[in-house]
C-alpha cells in the first residue's frame, strides 16, 4: 500500500486532480476511503438512485474501469475506459438523479471512495467547485465530439479520432502520447458502434497507411500524426 505522499503523488500525475491546489488534493484523499473491486464488479449501474445524503465521488488508483450503457437486447456501449488517475461519479452528487451509466471494473481495481458529505463540502471551496466545473465542461465537450463524430465523420475517421483519444488516456486527455492502447478490437468496435468486421476492415487501413499496428488485446501507435491526418476524414471520405 502507497503511503499518503507517495498516492498524492501518482495521483497528481493526472491533469485534473494535479491541476488542484495542494489543499484540495490532501483534503480529498484524507476524506476518502480505499476498496479494492474485482473484475467485473460494477461500483454502480445506470439507473440506480443516490439518496440524499449517499453516494460518492471516485478516484481509480489502480486498474481500469469501463463506463458503459446495455440496451435491453443486451447490446453495449463503451462510452470510456477509465485509467488509473481518473475521477467519476459526480455528476448524480450534483443533481441527486439516477446514475447515468454503468461504472464496472475491467481488471483488478483499487479506488478512492470520497464520500457524499465530504464532496458537499468540498463543492463549498471555491478552487474545488472550479475544477468540477471544469471536469464537466471537458466531460461535455467529449459528448459534443462523439455526436459530432456520428453525424459528420466517415467511419475511418471515428476509429482514428478514438484511438487518439486512448492514446491520450480517453477520459484523461493528457499532453503525452502513450505507444500502445490496451483496448481489444471487441471493445473498440462497442465504444464506436460499429461491428467487428467493419472495424477490422478500418484498422487494416490505418495500419497501412503507417499509423497503427493491430496486436492481440491491444493496438500500437506507430505514428500519432498519421493517425490524426486520418481522424479529420468527413462522411463519405472513406
Amino acid at each position: 500500500m502507497q503511503s499518503n505522499p507517495d498516492l498524492l503523488s501518482t495521483l497528481s500525475a493526472n491533469p485534473w486532480f494535479g491541476s488542484l491546489p495542494l489543499r484540495e488534493r490532501r483534503a480529498m484523499l484524507a476524506a476518502s476511503e480505499r476498496v479494492r473491486v474485482q473484475p467485473g464488479e460494477m461500483l454502480f449501474r445506470q439507473g440506480d438512485k443516490v439518496p440524499p445524503g449517499r453516494g460518492a465521488f471516485y478516484g481509480l488508483l489502480s486498474g481500469r474501469f469501463k463506463i458503459s450503457s446495455l440496451r435491453e437486447d443486451g447490446k453495449e456501449a463503451i462510452l470510456a475506459v477509465l485509467e488509473a488517475g481518473n475521477w467519476f461519479g459526480e455528476i448524480s452528487l450534483l443533481d441527486q438523479l439516477p446514475r447515468t451509466h454503468d461504472a464496472t471494473a475491467l481488471m483488478a481495481s483499487e479506488v478512492l471512495l470520497l464520500g457524499r458529505a465530504s464532496f458537499d463540502a468540498l463543492m463549498q471551496r471555491h478552487a474545488f467547485a472550479h475544477a468540477v466545473c471544469r471536469m464537466l465542461a471537458a466531460r461535455t465537450r467529449s459528448l459534443y465530439g462523439m455526436v459530432e463524430d456520428a453525424t459528420l465523420r466517415s467511419v475511418r475517421a471515428r476509429v482514428a479520432r478514438r484511438l487518439v483519444l486512448l492514446a491520450r488516456g480517453d477520459a484523461t486527455q493528457a499532453p503525452d502520447v502513450r505507444p500502445v492502447v490496451p483496448v481489444s478490437q471487441e471493445s473498440l468496435a462497442m465504444m464506436l458502434g460499429v461491428t467487428r468486421q467493419t472495424l477490422s476492415k478500418e484498422l487494416r487501413v490505418l495500419a497501412a497507411a503507417g499509423a497503427i499496428a493491430s496486436r492481440y488485446g491491444r493496438i500500437e501507435i506507430v505514428s500519432i500524426m498519421a493517425l490524426e491526418r486520418l481522424a479529420t476524414d468527413t462522411v463519405g471520405a472513406a
